[in-house]
């Protein structure tokens, strides 16, 4: 494949000068969405404004928006009240995407997905559970000041069957629209060669600050191999998943830092 592992430069962002200045764009926020604040005040506090407003460039109006499109949807689909015991097959869902307990290097929560590992329930179902995860993923960071998770997902054994065009898209979506300002950097590891192609597909759906946080490890590099034995020592700590652990994670146990 032609990907080099590589830091890769993060697009310009419009900081604003001070928290005064962040203060009056949350507050215009505020005055443009009307009455959504007062119909869902938990979702629409100061932290979750701030956090479109980043994801949007401090653009006030891009990031009205998106709020008012996420209200909407979040008005539909309920994501606040999914809870694990209706998860379809969880067990098997549990293995494919986790939260693990540890925190990488620079405190930030890690998020493990392993799509070689073919999902047994429908793609409804497979969404509901991406959103039971990123629920808990923005309960724990709700007052970052900046992008706080790391998404890791592992390749290893995966092949087009494993993960339906449409499934990938809709995640995608769910994740850059809904839940943006979440996701600080996405490392995908040891794809197969046949990952081309279909990244190539993929990539168009990705919006520029998301394409940005994507890089790649293989096993055979060795900066790669340091930064996966890192990883694998800290998951050996998580030790292996099981429906206590499921559990555990429904109950929303915050992860320690390693």
């Amino acid at each position: 494949m032609t990907y080099l592992l590589k830091s890769r430069s993060e697009p310009t962002q419009l900081l604003p000068a001070s928290s005064e200045e962040q203060q009056r764009k949350i507050n215009e926020v505020r005055e443009l969405l009307g009455d959504l604040p007062t119909e869902m005040p938990n979702f629409l506090s100061d932290a979750t404004i701030r956090r479109f407003l980043r994801a949007r460039n401090w653009s006030t109006t891009k990031a009205t928006k998106s709020l008012k499109e996420t209200t909407s949807w979040r008005r539909h689909y309920k994501p606040e009240k999914i809870r694990w015991e209706s998860i379809a097959d969880s067990e098997n869902e549990a293995k494919r995407a986790y939260i693990p307990d540890y925190l990488d290097k620079n405190g930030r929560m890690v998020f493990v997905t392993l799509p070689a590992i073919k999902t047994k329930t429908s793609e409804k179902d497979h969404l509901k559970y991406l959103v039971y995860n990123l629920e808990t993923l923005l309960m724990y960071s709700e007052d970052a000041e900046e992008e706080c998770i790391v998404w890791i997902s592992d390749f290893q054994g995966w092949a087009i069957s494993s993960t339906p065009f449409s499934l990938t898209r809709q995640s995608l979506h769910i994740i850059q629209q809904y839940y943006p300002g979440l996701i600080a950097v996405a490392i995908l590891t040891n794809p197969p060669i046949i990952f081309e192609s279909f990244w190539k597909i993929i990539k168009r759906f990705l919006e520029p600050r998301m394409n940005e946080k994507v890089k790649f490890i293989y096993s055979n590099n060795s900066e790669s191999q340091k930064i996966m034995e890192r990883m694998k020592r800290r998951d050996r700590v998580r030790g292996s998943w099981t429906q206590d652990n499921g559990e555990a994670s429904s109950n929303n146990t915050k992860p320690n830092e390693d």
